[in-house]
């Protein structure tokens, strides 16, 4: 899918958070110890969701009050509280993980397919080249997942 060059890196992370998705997947489906998914979780939410979520919400959908925007941001805080429960709860619940692997999921294709293509048309070319300035100077770095517990291969 075509995209404004400006929003790229928020695509780029979504490709990541798929594969978040799909090494929770995996994890579970390989009997891996819960601990060793919960602890994955954790650092991925630290290092990566948390501050994408953030970026969604200050950059592109801050000011735009429409009913796909509220939704995404339902979303992220639903996902928020589904990790947050991870967190605290500890030992395997392997229905939160299933259920957190296929709501990101879920959040991921609405976004790529709904909420992305809306903003791109909706908001100013100035607008966008404001976001393309921030989200360039904040992925700088690539946002590699580089966990060294692969326990998903």
């Amino acid at each position: 899918m075509k995209r404004d060059n400006n929003i790229i890196p928020l695509s780029r992370d979504h490709h990541y958070g798929l594969l978040f998705c799909w090494k929770i997947r995996q994890g579970i489906a390989k009997g891996i110890d819960p601990d060793r998914i919960r602890l994955y979780v954790l650092d991925f939410w630290k290092n990566h969701l948390e501050r994408h979520f953030l970026e969604e919400e200050t950059f592109l959908f801050r000011d735009v009050f429409d009913p796909l925007c509220t939704r995404a941001t339902e979303e992220h805080r639903r996902i928020q509280g589904l990790i947050l429960s991870i967190k605290d709860g500890g030992g395997w619940v392997k229905n939160n993980y299933t259920l957190l692997a296929d709501l990101l999921d879920k959040h991921i294709r609405f976004e790529e397919r709904d909420v992305f293509p809306f903003l791109e048309k909706r908001l100013t070319g100035e607008r966008l080249s404001e976001v393309g300035v921030q989200l360039k100077r904040l992925h700088e770095q690539p946002a590699d997942d580089l966990y060294e517990d692969a326990f998903w291969n």
